[in-house]
């Protein structure tokens, strides 16, 4: 009990710190950002130590679950330490021996380079890794999905029976149950996908918060220098948002729901931004900087995403949100479209799915004849 109690406030302290460093480098100037990025942020680290906690009361798993979920929480802030402090350590030195002449004509060249880069290269730099990252995770989805099927004739673990997070979320909170019976219905590659984000958006935070800091480095600042453009060096990197806001989709909703807020926020985001660059003629009269030709193929192409994942009624229900941000992010609306968008699609299944009882249909699985 002595050391759970240490391990848990060592976790807490490292959430209030993040939470506090958050709001610290975030800029006045981008209120909507702030509050919606600080409050998934809150929320998600909250349950968590809730939730440890809950399961801490069955002592069935002492042994097992708790010390798993201590290590996957709590590791990838101590690796994220561990980086920080080396790498800060290795940039004083070389900066205290050697002249830094070297690295700021190279940080000058790429920064250049990337000032000349055209608009349509600068747009996929930039969200081309996000496509990576739903193609990887599809992939070995359906790799896993394929194995286990064949080893087991079943797909269980992949896909969660009991879709209602709200219904399995109250359970736990009132403990009608075996507490491990009622993680287990969320399903293993539920947890993948979640930690997955987690570990993700620890590493764009600590990315962030040492590209603004005076004092220390960290091993990845270099891709700011690539990826951002100038006005995003200013305030927080959308990858940041788009890392804050799949984190927060990813622990209220099912694996299939958040692939289509996954497709929707970095290919149907991509589709958008490229096509209108690149064949966009209509200006949204309130938004300059996109077109209706871009927003039409991110409509299409989010339609599209959606009905393959979750059928035809939950892919119109996002549909119209995405298409909503669309037009009204950042311009009138000054919130990034990588975080709200991910956000509303998880609440509004998170309550919808609990209220109407309104499940989703894996429509792909059926073209296959799953």
């Amino acid at each position: 009990m002595f050391y759970f109690i240490i391990i848990i406030l060592l976790i807490l302290l490292s959430y209030l710190s993040i939470l506090y460093a958050f709001m610290y480098f975030s800029l006045k100037a981008e209120a909507l950002n702030n509050i919606f990025g600080f409050t998934a942020l809150f929320l998600v680290l909250f349950h968590i130590l809730l939730f440890l906690i809950i399961m801490y009361q069955d002592s069935i798993l002492h042994n097992d679950l708790v010390p798993g979920f201590l290590f996957g929480f709590g590791f990838p802030i101590i690796l994220n330490i561990l980086l920080l402090v080396i790498t800060s350590l290795i940039t004083m030195l070389y900066r205290k021996n050697f002249s830094s002449n070297k690295i700021a004509t190279y940080k000058i060249k790429v920064e250049k380079s990337v000032a000349e880069r055209s608009k349509c290269r600068n747009d996929t730099y930039r969200k081309i890794p996000h496509v990576l990252i739903f193609v990887g995770l599809l992939i070995l989805w359906l790799i896993s999905a394929v194995v286990i099927n064949d080893l087991t004739g079943s797909t269980e673990g992949m896909i969660v029976e009991n879709s209602n997070i709200m219904h399995i979320y109250l359970e736990l909170l009132t403990s009608t149950g075996n507490v491990k019976d009622i993680l287990l219905k969320l399903g293993w590659f539920y947890y993948l996908l979640f930690f997955f984000f987690y570990i993700f958006c620890m590493f764009m935070l600590f990315n962030e918060y040492t590209r603004k800091s005076r004092i220390f480095t960290y091993p990845f600042n270099f891709f700011c220098s690539i990826f951002l453009c100038e006005n995003e060096r200013r305030s927080y990197g959308t990858y940041l948002y788009f890392a804050i806001g799949l984190m927060f989709a990813s622990f209220i909703s099912p694996p299939m729901v958040l692939f289509s807020i996954l497709g929707i926020c970095s290919i149907s985001d991509l589709m958008t931004s490229q096509i209108g660059i690149r064949y966009g003629k209509r200006h949204i009269k309130w938004n300059k900087d996109k077109t209706w030709e871009g927003t039409l193929a991110g409509i299409l192409s989010a339609f599209i995403i959606c009905f393959l994942f979750i059928g035809l009624i939950w892919a119109l229900i996002f549909t119209l949100i995405f298409f909503i941000f669309d037009i009204f992010t950042t311009k009138p609306v000054n919130i990034s479209d990588n975080l709200i968008v991910p956000i509303s699609c998880g609440i509004v299944y998170f309550f919808v799915r609990f209220i109407f009882d309104l499940d989703y249909t894996i429509t792909f699985l059926k073209l296959f004849g799953v």
